[in-house]
């Protein structure tokens, strides 16, 4: 897969969180972890997040009754 080269800033606190993360082996590079941030970010725009207060069960049912009506690419999500 073709990908595109991003350039970005950040504060040092945020790239010091991200480096305490590839070197805990959680991920391989800083790259790893900015993508998979932004899925994250973009699958909760997309399909929201369950909100585990009260009863989880009903969140859950709610959920699945949700993306059973919309039509969602994950595919195209994870593969961003």
């Amino acid at each position: 897969m073709v990908m595109d080269t991003l350039q970005i800033r950040m504060n040092k606190k945020l790239v010091k969180l991200i480096d305490s993360l590839v070197k805990s082996g959680v991920y391989s590079n800083r790259a790893d972890v900015i993508r998979d941030a932004v899925r994250r970010f973009v699958w909760e725009k997309e399909i929201g997040s369950v909100n585990f207060k009260g009863n989880s069960v009903e969140e859950v049912r709610k959920a699945r009754e949700k993306l059973s009506k919309e039509k969602i690419n994950l595919d195209e999500i994870n593969n961003l």
